[in-house]
């Protein structure tokens, strides 16, 4: 069957490529939701810009937490998904995809339930002012009911990308993501006979966006598109599949918890600097943030390119698959290393209507921009090892690099020092540059070669 696959039999360089782009046009288009819910938030001219900022940073960070759950499912989904794939057996993908279908739908329940209760807790505990809590509280709750579909289209897509589709969940996440920004937009002014809702619309719109793409990719599936179909008497949550869905991705959403935890620790730090210095925080990781479109995008593309290939037992594929994403991943880092660093103070001027946080998060941008290749090779590296089922490792390098590296590094550059938000950044520099030499060690060691999956 691996002879009928293009992916195993065309050249790397160029499968590697046309993989990607997809991934990096859907990428590009949730980086513009992002960026535009902050530019809505922080340009606001009723005087809630610096709390709507702060809520919509926060609910980032819930929301990433959020991802990171939904990849307790969605790391072993790829995993399996591309070696059965790779190996030529339809069934077992079909059988992979329906079982996480089915856990993806109960972890997003359960978050939604865990959240709505909590919503308070975790505003405080990120470091929101009394005056910021109504309005983030409100923000988290309804971006819980958005993000219960979210948990079904992350693992969907992971299931269809680790069979080689690339191009459905591009096409059905652009759209929702282009739909995401024009309500938004709509609801915040009050377009047509829409009453004016300000930040509230922002989540509005962002909630109702995620429900109606979920819904349409699971329609996708249910009418059977790129060899794979849902059924709903396979939708189960026990069995050997489930288990080893589980058994894959339980390190890999350990790594992200650890490291979301270490990140919340990180930001107290930071909002405890002021609301100036949190609102230009929120602004930088918000924009840092185009660096993960190529590095999800050739991340995406390695990860199925390695576990096909190891499906298909070609091992001197699946080695040069992680080196090509990285290579040519890499080069979209210089592209964005020089943009940081020369254009950090406009940026600023553009995301937020007050001078002081531009005056504060320009430079500290301009620092982070000079790591942007780094950190994307360690995003595609790690992808490359999660996609041989190599989770464990990462969950290692995420401890070390975040709570001996981040926040102590941080902490004596930033408070220790009293170098402030610049000092902290500092911290996260060397947290990058760490994490690139671990995850790159790893792959080049050829231990992922010998995990097993099944």
């Amino acid at each position: 069957m691996s002879s009928s696959n293009p992916l195993l039999t065309k050249p790397i360089r160029r499968t590697m490529f046309l993989l990607a782009l997809p991934v990096l046009s859907e990428q590009l288009l949730n980086f513009l939701v992002g960026t535009v819910d902050v530019y809505l938030a922080g340009n606001l001219t009723d005087g809630t810009s610096r709390a709507a900022v702060s809520a919509v940073g926060v609910a980032a960070y819930v929301g990433w937490f959020a991802s990171l759950i939904f990849s307790l499912v969605g790391t072993g989904t790829t995993a399996l998904a591309s070696r059965a794939w790779g190996a030529g057996d339809r069934a077992h993908a079909n059988v992979v995809l329906n079982r996480s279908v089915a856990l993806a739908w109960l972890i997003g329940l359960a978050f939604l339930l865990a959240i709505v209760p909590a919503a308070p807790m975790v505003c405080r505990l990120m470091g929101l002012q009394a005056n910021e809590l109504p309005i983030a509280v409100r923000y988290l709750r309804t971006d819980a009911v958005g993000l219960v579909f979210a948990s079904v289209t992350l693992v969907a897509s992971a299931a269809l990308r680790g069979c080689g589709d690339m191009r459905t969940p591009m096409w059905i996440l652009g759209a929702v993501n282009v739909l995401n920004i024009v309500l938004s937009t709509a609801l915040v002014y009050g377009w047509g006979p829409l009453e004016p809702m300000g930040v509230d619309g922002i989540v509005t719109g962002t909630a109702c966006s995620r429900t109606i793409g979920g819904l349409a990719l699971l329609l996708y599936l249910f009418v059977g598109g790129s060899g794979l179909q849902l059924k709903l008497r396979e939708w189960q949550v026990k069995g050997q599949t489930v288990q080893r869905i589980l058994s894959i991705g339980g390190p890999a959403a350990g790594e992200g918890v650890v490291t979301w935890i270490g990140h919340v620790i990180f930001l107290r730090m930071i909002a405890e600097q002021g609301d100036v210095a949190f609102n230009a925080h929120i602004i930088g990781v918000r924009v840092e943030a185009i660096s993960y479109l190529p590095a999800v995008a050739w991340g995406a593309a390695a990860a199925t390119l390695v576990g096909q290939s190891l499906g298909a037992q070609d091992k001197q594929r699946a080695w040069l698959a992680g080196h090509e994403g990285a290579l040519q991943c890499g080069l979209f880092g210089v592209l964005t290393s020089l943009v940081f660093m020369l254009q950090a103070g406009p940026i600023y001027s553009l995301m937020h209507e007050d001078p002081a946080v531009r005056v504060l998060g320009a430079p500290a941008l301009s620092l982070l921009g000079a790591f942007q290749v780094p950190l994307l090779l360690a995003i595609v590296y790690a992808s490359a090892l999660r996609g041989a089922g190599d989770t464990r490792f990462p969950l290692v390098i995420a401890l070390v690099t975040t709570y001996l590296i981040r926040i102590p590094v941080g902490y004596l550059f930033g408070i220790y020092w009293g170098m402030g938000m610049y000092g902290m950044w500092i911290g996260m520099c060397v947290d990058i540059s760490g994490r690139c030499l671990l995850n790159a060690y790893r792959y080049w060691s050829k231990h992922w070669m010998h995990v097993t999956v099944e």
